[in-house]
């Protein structure tokens, strides 16, 4: 007898239909129509776990803030390329309050989410320096910044950090940065999708390396503060979230609204340059541009052309929330602890099935519960895992597509919440007894 939920000749037949054969190589994108198509056709929903999309209701002070500024009449006017000055100064506050990084607010920039803020970053950077077109990724990391390298026609090179935690790190940049092409260094932090935070002396290596090599580093921090082993959610004190610009001067990082504060709707990224890159003269820069001071051409070249700017309210909603952020009146956290509730529950159900967790170490430690987590089942590769569980109702992606050399897949807890957890059950106890 076999257990699955959906019949196994019109999952296959789906993935024929939206033209995948290896759920290695399809997309997130890919794996969301996969499973949509699915569920339209047996009216079984699906435990999603593919796609990292915020499960909690936005912040409040962010859509009254937007609401009044619509009231206004913010929307009759365009924004100003370099965004609501309010926004800036608040995201400059937020840095400082919780990162104790010093930042001018004419250093910080509003994006289309974060996705515009690595695009942007990724055509300046790769043109700062002759010969130096190349970015490195400290992989496993979010897949699309690779499609994004791929569509500008940008060269990339990535390794997988978990043979090369601690001092190993500082050889494995070297091997990299010895080659002279490097333009940039791009990781998250915590990590997408293995949920590993990068140590102090991992951070310290990076940067030293940075300045050292004259590279930037481009830090996402999409899951702000989101390490709940530690408590980074009182302004002005430690512990803070982590960051390389305690170590290096030559970063940017960007800030993402939509997992913090549930604002993945309105599109708000914010692009953080450090106070020596924004006024940095780059002759090659200037030469592919036309102009050669980062800070400007990003703003006044880049973004410019791509968007004009990001919507006006959002800006507005954003810095509402920052503000009561810095004042104490909202804590950050309180609500997002959310998905460490769930990621613990969720990995008990599949370890207690047989599943193994494949990134379970950061360091000397258990990887903290949160957004994600990583399984993996024996005997199965990550593609192999990820078709099998379409036939029991669960959409997920492989650990390979996002950078990694480990076999196993990504699991997003962001859509299941806790009423979902016994469908779950019942979906993974199916496919213990098929195999």
């Amino acid at each position: 007898m076999q257990y699955n939920l959906i019949d196994k000749q019109l999952v296959d037949s789906t993935m024929t239909q939206c033209g995948v054969s290896d759920l290695d190589v399809a997309s997130i994108r890919d794996t969301v129509k996969i499973a949509n198509l699915l569920e339209k056709a047996t009216g079984e929903k699906f435990i999603r776990m593919e796609m990292g999309v915020p499960g909690l209701a936005p912040s409040r002070i962010g859509t009254e803030a937007e609401i009044e500024a619509l009231k206004k009449g913010v929307a009759q006017f365009y924004p100003m390329l370099e965004g609501y000055p309010e926004l800036a100064n608040e995201a400059s506050r937020f840095v400082k309050n919780f990162m104790d990084v010093e930042m001018r607010p004419e250093g910080i920039v509003p994006t289309v989410g974060a996705m515009q803020a690595s695009y942007v970053a990724f055509m300046a950077l790769t043109e700062c320096k002759a010969g130096k077109d190349t970015m490195l990724f400290i992989d496993p990391g979010f897949p699309v910044q690779k499609t994004q390298l791929e569509v500008m026609g940008k060269p990339y090179i990535t390794f997988d950090i978990y043979e090369f935690r601690g001092r190993k790190l500082e050889a494995k940049l070297r091997e990299y940065l010895d080659k002279g092409n490097i333009a940039g260094i791009i990781y998250s932090n915590p990590n997408n999708p293995s949920w590993v935070c990068l140590t102090p002396e991992e951070l310290e290596i990076i940067g030293r390396l940075a300045t050292e090599y004259d590279t930037i580093v481009l830090e996402d921090l999409a899951y702000f503060a989101m390490d709940f082993r530690k408590d980074l959610s009182h302004p002005g004190e430690a512990p803070f979230q982590p960051t390389v610009a305690k170590y290096t001067d030559n970063y940017i990082f960007m800030i993402s609204s939509s997992k913090l504060f549930s604002y993945a709707g309105q599109r708000l990224g914010l692009l953080c340059i450090s106070d020596k890159l924004v006024n940095r003269e780059y002759d090659h820069l200037k030469e592919r541009y036309g102009a050669g001071r980062l800070g400007y051409t990003i703003t006044y070249k880049l973004i410019y052309t791509l968007s004009s700017g990001t919507a006006h309210s959002p800006q507005y909603a954003v810095a509402a929330i920052m503000k009561a952020a810095n004042e104490g009146t909202l804590n950050i956290l309180t609500e997002v602890k959310e998905y460490g509730l769930r990621a613990a529950a969720m990995k008990k159900i599949y370890t207690d099935a047989g599943f193994k967790v494949v990134y379970d170490k950061d360091g000397e430690a258990d990887v903290a519960d949160g957004f994600y987590f990583t399984i993996m089942y024996p005997g199965m590769s990550g593609a192999q895992l990820a078709h099998e569980l379409l036939y029991y109702g669960i959409s997920s992606i492989t650990l390979k597509g996002c950078g990694s050399n480990r076999e196993g897949l990504r699991a997003c807890v962001s859509q299941v919440g806790m009423d979902k957890m016994d469908a779950l059950r019942d979906r993974v106890e199916r496919f213990r007894k098929d195999h």
